[in-house]
């Protein structure tokens, strides 16, 4: 098992060759554009999670051409069960902190949430089950964890690794937060900038706990049971508690 923040199989050289740096940089532009640009389409929202499913496979090819080896991306068999055993830790804390959120009167209004709250109970069990689970964490974590962290690790100290997937990981958010403001009624002038930057700046925090957890375990398990565990328990819980006082 690896510990700190070490790269996820090992140093880069010297010397990075050519190639694993532009892999490395290029990357880190792909992931910076996609959401911010294809994710904001009309017809990739429609096809969220068969597009995204798609690019995790791509993602995953990409890394194989740029001789990434599936330990190296998180998806080694040897390292799975200490994933599993991080990663189900964190999920459980996680919803212990989203069930105290719903019974403390002060902190419910942090679960509102328009996009959720109109669900029908199918479709916010579709978005928990599916959406969430294959279209944005699978997608995300093996595009951020697995493949960046690891083309990076191969270029750069771990701890620096670590760092720029976090920050792109921060940039990957700056369309979906502003489009949470609008639909939340919390745009306006001066509140989408300090709203957008707050997001980027809590995702980019969050992604180094999810680095945190991958490097740790050297594992991808880790990071996706919590990464599902705050995004679609915390869906579940809005969902539930808008029912009951509604």
């Amino acid at each position: 098992m690896s510990s700190g923040w070490a790269a996820p199989r090992r140093t880069g050289p010297a010397s990075p060759r050519p190639r694993d740096m532009g892999f490395a940089i290029g990357s880190c532009v792909v992931l910076a554009g996609y959401n911010n640009l294809a994710g904001m389409l009309p017809w990739h929202r429609r096809r969220y999670t068969l597009l995204n499913v798609g690019a995790t496979g791509a993602a995953v090819a990409a890394a194989a051409a740029a001789d990434l080896t599936a330990t190296d991306l998180g998806l080694g068999r040897e390292e799975l069960r200490a994933g599993l055993r991080l990663g189900s830790a964190a999920a459980a804390a996680t919803a212990g902190g989203w069930a105290i959120i719903a019974a403390v009167p002060a902190t419910r209004p942090v679960l509102r949430d328009d996009r959720i709250t109109g669900l029908t109970g199918r479709e916010v069990a579709y978005q928990a089950l599916v959406r969430i689970p294959l279209g944005t964490v699978l997608w995300e974590e093996t595009a951020f964890r697995g493949v960046l962290q690891a083309a990076l690790g191969r270029v750069m100290p771990g701890g620096a690794a670590v760092a720029v997937t976090s920050c792109v990981f921060g940039i990957w958010h700056i369309g979906p937060t502003a489009a949470a403001l609008r639909i939340n009624g919390l745009a306006g002038p001066g509140k989408t900038l300090a709203g957008v930057t707050a997001g980027v700046a809590a995702t980019a925090a969050g992604g180094v706990l999810l680095s945190w957890l991958r490097t740790r375990s050297g594992s991808l398990a880790a990071p996706i049971l919590l990464h599902v565990a705050t995004n679609s328990l915390g869906a579940l819980t809005a969902w539930a508690i808008t029912r009951r006082e509604g």
